[in-house]
């Protein structure tokens, strides 16, 4: 069964980068010096595993914006990408935090819609990827 963990890049930095090179670097290319920055030193970091096997990440940086959603190839579709995002909505309300917002690759805005985000401007182009805006208010 799947189990989870969350905490500080120093505790999960392994896992997640594990899983992040995997999805955005091999499989999307974008450049490894685009995916590492210094806000996963200051982010709380979210994994899920299946057995010992880190199978998906995600971060929550501290100006409420939700990044590095991942989940590897052979776990998409189980419905691995909206557990995670769960945990960090419930954390999001668990912190009274107001809100919560990303930049969704265009190809995932339904799946964050499914979830109650809301696309908020336009189109733009991130790392030859398209994506767009989009934000969540956290109900107490």
């Amino acid at each position: 069964m799947y189990h989870f963990k969350q905490g500080r890049w120093d505790q999960l930095q392994q896992d997640a980068k594990l899983i992040r090179t995997q999805v955005f670097i091999a499989e999307q290319h974008i450049p490894e010096a685009e995916e590492w920055d210094d806000h996963d030193a200051i982010s709380q970091h979210f994994v899920i595993y299946d057995q010992d096997q880190p199978i998906a990440t995600a971060r929550l940086l501290q100006n409420h914006s939700v990044g590095r959603v991942a989940v590897v190839k052979a776990y998409r579709g189980q419905g691995i990408g909206r557990m995670i995002m769960l945990k960090i909505i419930a954390y999001a309300q668990q912190q009274a935090r107001p809100h919560l917002q990303l930049s969704s690759q265009i190809h995932a805005v339904s799946f964050y819609q499914q979830l109650g985000f809301i696309v908020q401007g336009d189109e733009y182009d991130e790392c030859g990827i398209p994506h767009i805006e989009m934000t969540m208010s956290i109900d107490r």
